[in-house]
């Protein structure tokens, strides 16, 4: 039995090797399947589908040496299921869908997304060839891999319009992020039988204001991109590492170099030459002229336009990372862009300037609800600053904090004198509260915004408003400022007075509000109707027609850059 199950097993190899070999035989090299008649080359172009994929399942996507599927099985389950046929040609001529295909990956920058990511180089080429050449024309092979190209290519656009590319996280997971193969293959066969490109493309899209905006005004920002390719530089390097340091310095040189700012890159220039290379560099851009390598400088040689439409095409993504249906009234923080707007029905009812964390301290990334605020509230100083700033100062000056106007308090609530704790002991953290009234002068100002989460921030006025007017406002231990915070607690009061149920009684008022803060009274507002809350990092927007970048404060795209589209 078992020798009968091996000889039905080498019969069964050797014909899917005879049958394979009748249309390509490697994924090296490739032989003709020249068709005299074109009423016959869409048959023998769909044998050449069946054969190709065949050979592919097996060879991790690879059809032939220079073209490799990125969705093979679901490729592969379209065309089972279509009998193989061809779907981009018929009878030696291009359908009006393969055309417009074609058209969308030339220019898929437009929805910020990269053409040779769906074969636009070898398409680009085949597409020429098939055009030009009659002879050519008559090789269904040719015709397979065209089809089997546009296929793989529409597939994975509606992946990366639906999805992104950027793999989720915590924050971003949706329910429905992993896209079933019925999802590919029952749009594309919508695609077929309705014929309307461009609209089952827009269903796909997120639905978000923001996301079209930004999109509309990349066209403007493509049109007139300096595409000249520039020498991305990595920084910061490793320390006490020599090669590393060696490379950047060879990586800035190249960049001098490609900006007119130093003539050779044959041999390392010495420390004199780099920096007077370094001030022809500042002076272009027009700041001081120290021939210092800063961080700030990498930053600017980094931010050429090929650069900046990477910045674009990952917050598109971020966009796609964002619940199908935001809520009807939401805060949403972008942090990059300082600012905190609330949307109320697709409506922006408000806009406030932020302060936000300092990237040693940096804002957490969030979903969550306010539920509560609070009138001139108390401060509790989180851990981190107080191991951080109070703990090593506290050890010389036991009376540091009371100074800041802060008061030391034990598990019971009870207020400690400073001076008679053993600070020595301590580096990790202590066993007391360290507290501000609330007040003017509090931290927190005169009013707080809480929400569940797990960092301990919240939103916040403050005593230093004057660091509002900075355009960089990358300040705070973490938490966030709001210079609007009162429009924001009238707006959150008035939803409350206008969604109050029948038989519930609200508490407060905006005027009750105002009487609070007036008296200068401590007061916790249980908020009835929970405005979701989402702080996000989004480094450019739509301003007025065109793309506003922000500062990328911590780094956040450079990794995101680093990860995804470096090669790109």
């Amino acid at each position: 039995m078992n020798r009968y199950k091996s000889l039905t097993f080498l019969f069964a190899v050797l014909l899917f090797c005879v049958y394979v070999s009748s249309c390509n035989n490697s994924p090296k090299k490739e032989k003709k399947d020249t068709v005299t008649t074109p009423d016959k080359i869409d048959v023998k172009t769909a044998e050449c589908i069946k054969q190709s994929l065949a050979f592919a399942m097996l060879h991790r996507g690879a059809v032939n040496d220079s073209v490799r599927l990125k969705l093979t099985l679901v490729v592969n389950d379209f065309y089972e299921n279509n009998h193989y046929a061809n779907i981009w040609s018929k009878k030696e001529k291009w359908e009006p869908l393969a055309d417009t295909l074609f058209e969308y990956i030339k220019n898929a920058e437009l929805n910020g997304l990269f053409p040779n990511d769906y074969h636009f180089k070898n398409l680009h080429a085949l597409k020429n060839l098939l055009d030009a050449d009659s002879v050519k024309r008559m090789d269904a092979l040719l015709w397979s891999n065209a089809d089997l190209m546009l296929t793989d290519g529409l597939m994975l656009i509606m992946k990366d319009l639906k999805d992104g590319r950027l793999l989720p996280d915590s924050i971003s997971l949706n329910p429905d992020s992993v896209l079933a193969a019925n999802f590919f293959v029952e749009n594309l066969n919508q695609l077929l039988v309705k014929k309307q490109f461009s609209s089952l493309l827009n269903t796909i899209e997120p639905k978000h204001k923001g996301y079209w905006r930004l999109k509309t005004a990349l066209k403007k920002f493509v049109d007139s991109m300096d595409r000249k390719e520039y020498t991305y530089v990595k920084y910061p390097y490793k320390k006490n590492d020599e090669k590393d340091s060696l490379l950047f310095i060879k990586m800035i040189q190249r960049r001098l170099n490609e900006s007119y700012c130093i003539d050779f890159i044959n041999k390392m220039p010495d420390s004199l030459q780099l920096s007077t290379a370094i001030k022809k560099y500042q002076k272009q851009k027009g700041i001081k002229q120290d021939g210092i390598i800063t961080g700030s400088i990498v930053n600017m040689m980094n931010n050429t336009d090929t650069e900046k439409f990477k910045r674009i095409a990952i917050t598109l993504d971020r966009y796609k990372q964002l619940p199908v249906n935001m809520p009807e009234k939401y805060i949403w923080v972008n942090l990059p862009g300082y600012y905190l707007q609330v949307w109320d029905h697709d409506t922006l009812a408000l806009e406030s300037r932020i302060i936000c964390g300092k990237p040693a301290t940096r804002t957490p990334l969030l979903n969550s609800y306010i539920t509560d605020m609070v009138t001139y509230p108390t401060w509790t100083v989180p851990t981190s600053i107080i191991v951080k700033q109070y703990l090593p100062k506290l050890k010389n000056n036991p009376s540091y904090i009371s100074k800041l106007g802060l008061k030391l308090m034990n598990a019971k609530g009870e207020t400690i004198d400073p001076s008679s704790v053993s600070w020595s002991k301590y580096s990790k953290g202590i066993p007391y509260k360290i507290m501000q009234n609330s007040g003017d002068n509090n931290a927190l100002g005169v009013f707080k915004f809480n929400f569940d989460n797990e960092y301990a921030v919240y939103l916040h006025d403050t005593n230093q408003r004057y660091l509002f007017k900075n355009a960089s406002r990358a300040f705070s231990h973490g938490c966030v400022r709001v210079q609007e915070w009162e429009k924001l607690a009238y707006y959150i009061a008035r939803n409350d007075s206008l969604n109050v149920r029948p038989g519930d009684t609200l508490r407060y008022t905006t005027d009750s509000i105002k009487n609070w803060i007036a008296a200068k009274q401590r007061k916790r507002i249980d908020v009835k109707n929970k405005v979701a809350l989402y702080i996000r990092y989004f480094s450019c927007d739509e301003k007025d027609g065109s793309i506003k970048f922000y500062d990328d404060i911590y780094g956040e795209d450079k990794l995101l850059r680093e990860k995804y589209f470096s090669n790109k």
